[in-house]
């Protein structure tokens, strides 16, 4: 590949592609803080209706992540599905602007994760299609670090604008529109899909093409997702320890500005060493982090635990995305980052609604013992199945 189509070190379709992340990110990130407060104080939902509403919604949207990862591999047009998806997720912000109750936010956010689900599977395999074998560790990487820095700067607007605005929670998520359609177009405009002329009929979805190996690395995944509930618990424990809500945007910023630091890095490491070390690595970091939100009850260890979390992030997601396009082949690899996808999402609802009941009828550091459980467990079947997968 010759250097002109490079930025960065990266395929011009990755650098776009991450871009377009950068400024969706900003979007949702902004707002992702402020949702579940809204809930809570504004439209009065109790936490277990917060776990309720981001189990469905991703969950609900899950499917559609296989399935527009296979049309992308038969239709050759991943790009259209794509942003299609970012578009969606842009529209149904105005719904969380005029709701005035939690069913109303959950309509929200499974239009919202709708969008997700049509653009996430099409997305990854246009990086993995842009880029190079060698190259996958760098390339994921990249966009996630893309991916993580918009998410910083969406919760330090958040910290910046909400007093400026007086704390008016509806101006603020109106503004959030602004970003998501800037990273519309940066896709439309100038990210580019190899195309070969060729229309595959539309078979019905051959799993076996994928592999035994691949489908031992979704047993994993599926450990450790069962257990990795929504973030939003993580917001709410914040806000349970004794962080000032004008904070918390400032809690998440830690967060996700760790993440942007070292994705990229780790990346390029996994090139090197390989992805599995990274992913065991993550698991571990994972399961002290929630061991430590279910024990302190200090709150300036927020701060410790939210950047620590970050590390997890940056050697968890993106190694999910480069160590899926190792094990499988480029024809079926929209289908396989699909069910990858699917399977993250649809666990994310008995996570989430576990985690509301542990949280109303225990405690709610409960939650966090079970997430800390659940990533141990995957570490260790992880170690037992390493050589296999």
């Amino acid at each position: 590949m010759a250097k002109k189509d490079k930025v960065f070190g990266v395929n011009r379709n990755v650098f776009y592609l991450g871009l377009t992340s950068l400024f969706n990110d900003i979007s949702t990130e902004m707002i992702y803080p402020i949702v579940p407060i809204f809930m809570t104080t504004v439209l009065g939902a109790p936490v277990a209706v917060v776990g309720l509403v981001e189990g469905i919604a991703e969950s609900t949207a899950s499917i559609l992540k296989v399935f527009s990862g296979w049309i992308s591999d038969k239709a050759h047009n991943r790009k259209g599905l794509a942003v299609t998806g970012y578009a969606l997720s842009t529209i149904a912000k105005p719904i969380l602007v005029f709701a005035s109750a939690w069913w109303q936010v959950l309509s929200f956010k499974v239009v919202d994760r709708t969008g997700k689900g049509i653009r996430t599977s099409p997305r990854d395999a246009l990086i993995a299609d842009s880029t190079a074998e060698k190259d996958y560790g760098r390339a994921f990487g990249f966009h996630r670090s893309m991916d993580y820095i918009g998410a910083t700067l969406g919760p330090l607007l958040a910290f910046v604008l909400l007093p400026l605005l007086k704390n008016d929670y509806r101006l603020f998520f109106a503004l959030s529109i602004i970003p998501a359609s800037m990273g519309v177009l940066l896709l439309a405009l100038f990210v580019k899909e190899k195309r070969d002329g060729v229309l595959f009929k539309m078979h019905s979805i051959d799993f076996k093409s994928l592999g035994w190996r691949f489908f031992l690395f979704l047993v994993v995944v599926s450990i450790f997702s069962i257990g990795n509930s929504s973030d939003a618990f993580l917001i709410l424990r914040a806000k349970d320890l004794g962080i000032p809500i004008f904070l918390i945007p400032l809690a998440y910023f830690v967060y996700n500005a760790v993440s942007s630091l070292i994705a990229a890095p780790a990346g390029i490491v996994s090139d090197k060493i390989g992805r599995k070390t990274l992913m065991l690595l993550g698991f571990l970091f994972f399961s002290f982090v929630y061991l430590g939100f279910a024990i302190t009850d200090r709150a300036w260890m927020v701060w410790i635990l939210f950047a620590v979390y970050g590390v997890y992030y940056a050697f968890t997601e993106s190694m999910f995305k480069a160590y899926t396009a190792d094990l499988v082949a480029e024809n079926v690899r929209g289908t396989a980052y699909g069910l990858l996808n699917m399977v993250m999402g649809f666990a994310l609802l008995p996570a989430s609604l576990i985690a509301g009941f542990l949280w109303d009828n225990i405690a709610p550091s409960a939650p966090f013992f079970y997430g800390s459980i659940t990533a141990a467990l995957a570490f260790l079947f992880a170690i037992l199945f390493v050589k296999s997968i």
